[in-house]
C-alpha cells in the first residue's frame, strides 16, 4: 500500500455535524485499540450500490458512477487521511456474468489484493430484491474459496436501495428482518459456517440509502424508514468489526493459491509405509514361509 496515493479527507467536512461528532469518536476509540489504518474490501454483485456506497461512507464523490455502467470495471482502492487517521476502501467489479460467477473478475481482484491487509470485508446486496437463490450461495462460495472462511468473521453485509416499501403489508422492521436472515442463511452455507461458529461470530447487517430521496432528521443526517441514521450506523458497525478481531487477513499468495495438492497428506506417506510393511507385507512373507514348509519335498531333493 506505500504506493498508493492518501489524499485528505476533505468529505469529512461535508457530513452534518452530529455525524462528524460520532465519526470523531469511533476514530478516538480505534485509536485508543492502536489502529490507525482501515481497509475495507467491498464485493457483491454489479448493480447493487457498491461504489455508491463508497462514496457514502466518504462522503465525497470518490469513485465514478454511472447510470449506463453498473460497476466499476476494475478493482480501484482510494484513501483518505484525517487527524492521523487512514480510511482505505477497494471498489470491485461485481461477481456475476451471465447468470454465473465471473471467474475472470474474481482473479483481477485477487491480482490486485495481494499482498494487501483487509479489515473489513462489506459483501453488498439490495434490500429491495424479494429472494435469494442458488446464485448468491455460489458468490459467497466463490469469495470463500478465494480468501478463506475467515474473511466473514470481518463480513459485514450491506443491503442498499433501503428507501423502500415492503410488500404484502409488511412493517419495514419486519419485511428488513426476514430479508436479512434470509441473505444470512445463504452466507452461512455458502460460507460452509458449522452451527457453533454461526452461534461465536454472528456476521452484522445494516441498511443504507444512497440516492437523494433518503429522508433526513433535524439533525440533516440521512435516516431509513425506521428513524436510523445510517451513515453513522454503517460506521460504527464497521469500527465494531474491526476491534472485536486481533488482526486483519494479509492475502498473501498462499491464500490466494490455497493448498498444494501435490502435498496433500505428505505427511502420512511414512505412516502408511511403515502400516503395508508390518501388516501387509510382513503378513504376506509369514504366509510365503509356511506354504514353503508346509510343501512335501520330493524323494530325490
Amino acid at each position: 500500500m506505500a504506493s498508493q496515493v492518501i489524499r485528505e479527507w476533505v468529505g469529512f467536512q461535508q457530513f452534518p455535524s452530529a455525524t462528524q461528532s460520532k465519526l470523531i469518536e469511533l476514530i478516538r476509540k480505534l485509536k485508543q485499540e492502536s489502529v490507525s489504518t482501515v481497509t475495507i474490501l467491498v464485493m457483491g454483485k454489479g448493480g447493487v450500490g457498491k461504489s455508491s456506497t463508497v462514496n457514502s461512507i466518504l462522503g465525497e464523490r470518490a469513485v465514478a458512477v454511472s447510470a449506463f455502467q453498473s460497476e466499476t470495471p476494475r478493482p480501484v482502492m482510494v484513501s483518505r487521511s484525517w487527524a492521523e487517521f487512514t480510511l482505505n476502501i477497494i471498489d470491485t467489479p461485481g461477481l456475476v456474468e451471465g447468470g454465473y460467477v465471473n471467474d475472470q473478475a474474481l482473479d483481477l481482484i485477487k491480482r490486485f489484493l495481494l499482498n494487501k491487509t483487509i479489515d473489513v470485508l462489506l459483501y453488498v446486496d439490495r434490500l429491495d430484491t424479494y429472494r435469494v437463490d442458488n446464485l448468491d450461495r455460489q458468490i459467497v462460495k466463490a469469495i470463500t474459496d478465494s480468501f478463506g472462511k475467515e474473511i466473514w468473521r470481518r463480513g459485514l453485509v450491506v443491503l442498499t436501495h433501503a428507501q423502500v416499501s415492503p410488500p404484502d403489508g409488511l412493517s419495514y422492521d419486519e419485511f428488513t428482518s426476514r430479508r436479512s436472515e434470509a441473505l444470512l442463511k445463504i452466507v452461512r452455507l455458502g460460507a460452509r459456517m458449522k452451527k457453533q461458529e454461526i452461534k461465536a461470530a454472528s456476521i452484522p447487517l445494516v441498511c443504507v440509502e444512497n440516492s437523494g430521496r433518503c429522508n433526513k432528521n433535524e439533525l440533516d443526517e440521512k435516516i431509513l424508514p425506521n428513524g436510523t441514521a445510517w451513515i453513522p450506523s454503517i460506521l460504527q458497525t464497521i469500527t465494531e468489526v474491526v476491534v472485536s478481531q486481533s488482526k486483519g487477513i494479509l492475502i498473501d499468495q498462499k491464500l490466494i493459491e490455497g493448498p498444494n495438492p501435490n502435498t496433500k497428506g505428505k505427511l502420512l506417506i511414512p505412516l502408511i509405509a511403515t502400516f503395508q510393511y508390518f501388516f501387509v507385507v510382513k503378513r504376506i512373507q509369514t504366509w510365503i514361509k509356511n506354504d514353503i514348509s508346509r510343501e512335501n519335498r520330493p524323494s530325490w531333493a
